[in-house]
């Protein structure tokens, strides 16, 4: 039996041939109905469309990079990663992951790299800035680069962001508010070549703490810990070694918050009788040990920043090319009002 072709499935399906291939290729710009019968069709007829020939039709390579400069294992990248994957893998478009981008020279290399391949039809970038030089050859060949909260829109043809510095201005605003007078912000240390978003929320506690400073007094400070696996429990190293305990906490991320709560108790300190603590993203089981935080959602940014794609890679100006999302305070119950 000879494979059935294009042609054949559209007979089946009662479309025509242009239909079909849309339905493959373009799957946004075809009825949910249609669609069904498309593939009902093709999968009876056992036809599967060829990916390098439509690709050497329409100039496109239906697949996409996502460079992070973490692992995909952390819950803002998972997130970001299944928020972009439920829109383009519907679109009939494949993922390339790039881990690890955590360097000025290996962000460098790949997109040296990527323009002599041109093996993508648009670049993520999530969480860090990129150098608008080291882009000028995607801009060239038309491949647009989205960014997923970047510290800046410079070199982004969209971007979607959640306001790190006011977040974290937010958190520690909340902590003064309860009355607090030794609040101390732990986070890890900034990469030395490459500008991260996550840097900016030291900002925003720094700002907070300073404007209270010219009304009442108040004792802050950044404890600062290397980055990598072990940084929550440097932390609470770093804050037992303090020569006066907090009564008050911010975390750079619920993930050195969490364990900080867990471990802090060990050593005398409950929260919240005997001190505040805030984190920052609401990932899960922030829910779970009541932790108060800022909350984000890295899934519906990456859907968001997905939809922006798809309508520049179709040659298409987004709606809103750049947004910027401010994190929610999620109240619970590791903080309290502070009395002496």
């Amino acid at each position: 039996m000879d494979k059935a072709g294009i042609r054949e499935v559209a007979k089946a399906a009662g479309v025509s041939i242009s239909t079909v291939s849309r339905a493959f290729a373009h799957p946004e710009v075809v009825s949910e109905k249609t669609r069904h019968k498309v593939l009902q069709a093709a999968d009876q007829l056992d036809f599967n469309i060829s990916r390098s020939a439509a690709a050497l039709k329409s100039g496109q390579t239906f697949r996409v990079a996502l460079l992070m400069n973490e692992e995909i294992t952390s819950w803002f990248n998972t997130q970001i990663f299944a928020g972009i994957n439920s829109i383009m893998h519907d679109a009939g478009y494949d993922i390339s992951v790039f881990q690890h981008i955590d360097t000025a020279d290996m962000r460098r290399k790949f997109f040296t790299d990527l323009p002599v391949r041109r093996n993508v039809d648009a670049v993520f970038v999530a969480s860090f800035a990129i150098d608008e030089k080291e882009v000028e050859q995607l801009k060239r060949i038309r491949v647009p680069i989205i960014g997923i909260n970047t510290p800046s829109i410079d070199g982004f043809d969209a971007s979607i962001s959640i306001d790190d510095e006011n977040g974290m201005y937010t958190a520690t605003q909340h902590l003064l508010n309860l009355g607090h007078k030794h609040i101390v912000y732990a986070c890890s240390a900034a990469s030395e070549s490459m500008d991260s978003s996550i840097d900016a929320r030291g900002r925003g506690f720094i700002r907070a703490c300073e404007n209270v400073e010219k009304r009442r007094e108040l004792n802050w400070q950044v404890v600062t810990v290397p980055r990598g696996r072990a940084f929550a429990d440097s932390a609470l190293s770093a804050l037992l070694a303090l020569d006066e305990f907090p009564d008050a906490i911010c975390c750079q991320i619920d993930m050195m918050a969490i364990p900080l709560m867990l471990k802090l108790e060990r050593y005398g300190h409950r929260t919240p009788r005997d001190y505040s603590i805030i984190g920052f993203d609401d990932s899960p089981y922030a829910d779970t040990v009541n932790l108060t935080t800022m909350k984000q959602d890295p899934f519906k940014m990456g859907r968001s920043a997905a939809q922006k794609a798809i309508k520049l890679i179709n040659g298409e100006e987004p709606e809103k090319p750049h947004e910027i999302v401010q994190p929610t305070l999620m109240l619970r119950e590791s903080d309290a009002l502070y009395t002496d």
